[in-house]
């Protein structure tokens, strides 16, 4: 008991010391501490977003209302324990005035009461769980919800001749949010669940459940793993000879930086998502462009979620005049509209979350190499996930 009271003690201790040294930095610089993955089974997340970042501020400098930018990369390897010792460090020692990236929920919530504590916007470039912009008035997201993609590729489903489906999903918060909110709009529409199953985020084995999903005779598979585990699932979803049973699902499976190792057995695969490597706009083809030639690779959704929350903190600094207050820039961000790689987005002024498109998408092949095709969209999507208000 004693060791327990000592460790509540020393925390607190931590979270004081945060709340009174607050992010205090040279007046002529900004300072952005980015805490990403980049080892471990997320790496490849923590790389587009990192990737993302330089490219934004190699074409829009370094520089914003008379401020400089220093951006602090920490490698965290998705472990929340290391999520919130790096916050810390960042806050108390570096003094930055913001901290950004979070490649999982765990990650993400971990900091949530650092930010609130010190005043520091967080800036969720990567994670999904509906609950994140509610554990502090200080973060706002730019990458997405599970919600807001799986109730739509639950509706489209249902409304395109999909009867029964078996589900693979991560265990944890964001896979329930996959899960839940599919399984929510599919039988609503009348559709049936025939099997259902959780693997560990770490180290997954998708093998047993394969078996009985093919036994189960599913129309289609919906399928969640966290961006960077999609190939792994394909590759022992061709193994166990699935390829005639079509996936579905939310976009992370079919990650555009990891799409083209998959090989065939994608083809088809229909999945919802707010990013495509093959959205048509002028904006995007020039995106896409640059980060293939600086970086050798396609950008995915994360590399999208990076590049506009980069963009959201620079347009924000030049409203406040190059003023990084917590809250001077949380008012500014709250209501920012904008056009991004992935098409139009806004930050809905009260969960301070992302409001976007969501794509259907069909993987199809083009000129030797595959794509997430869009062929119909769900207009200014809203977090369906959010706490309805009492």
């Amino acid at each position: 008991m004693k060791l327990r009271f000592n460790a509540m003690m020393m925390a607190a201790a931590a979270i004081t010391l945060i709340a009174a040294l607050g992010p205090v930095s040279a007046e002529d610089t900004v300072k952005i501490g980015l805490i990403v993955p980049l080892t471990g089974g997320q790496a490849s997340t923590g790389k587009q977003i990192d990737n993302a970042i330089k490219l934004y501020m190699q074409q829009n400098g370094s520089t914003v209302a008379g401020k400089k930018i220093e951006v602090l990369v920490k490698d965290d390897g998705a472990v929340p324990d290391n999520t919130k010792r790096l916050a810390q460090e960042l806050i108390v020692n570096d003094k930055v005035n913001i901290i950004a990236g979070f490649g999982v929920t765990p990650a993400a919530l971990a900091v949530a009461p650092l930010a609130t504590e010190a005043k520091v916007p967080e800036v969720v470039m990567a994670a999904g769980t509906s609950i994140i912009t509610e554990r502090s008035p200080y973060i706002v997201r730019t990458s997405f919800t599970l919600a807001q993609s799986c109730t739509s590729i639950g509706d489209w489903a249902a409304q395109n001749g999909i009867k029964k489906v078996a589900v693979l999903v991560s265990e944890y918060a964001p896979g329930a949010d996959a899960l839940n909110f599919f399984k929510q709009h599919f039988t609503a529409g009348g559709g049936e669940i025939v099997e259902e199953a959780k693997v560990p985020l770490a180290n997954p084995d998708f093998a047993p459940f394969l078996q009985r999903a093919k036994d189960a005779k599913p129309d289609a598979i919906f399928v969640f793993v966290p961006a960077g585990q999609g190939g792994i699932f394909m590759k022992q979803y061709t193994e166990r000879g699935l390829a005639g049973i079509k996936v579905i699902g939310p976009g992370d499976v079919m990650d555009d930086d990891l799409l083209n190792g998959m090989g065939d057995s994608a083809l088809g695969a229909v999945t919802a998502h707010i990013y495509s490597a093959a959205h048509p706009s002028d904006k995007n083809k020039k995106f896409v462009a640059d980060y293939e030639k600086a970086f050798n690779n396609r950008p995915g959704f994360m590399a999208a979620g990076g590049w506009d929350g980069t963009d959201l903190i620079y347009q924000e600094l030049k409203k406040t005049n190059g003023n990084a207050d917590g809250d001077a820039l949380i008012a500014a961000m709250k209501g920012s509209k904008w056009e991004s790689p992935r098409g139009p987005i806004s930050i809905d002024p009260d969960t301070r979350d992302i409001v976007q498109n969501v794509y259907i998408r069909k993987v199809e092949k083009q000129n030797g190499q595959l794509w997430n095709i869009e062929f119909q969209t769900f207009e200014a999507v809203k977090d369906p996930g959010k706490t309805p208000p009492k």
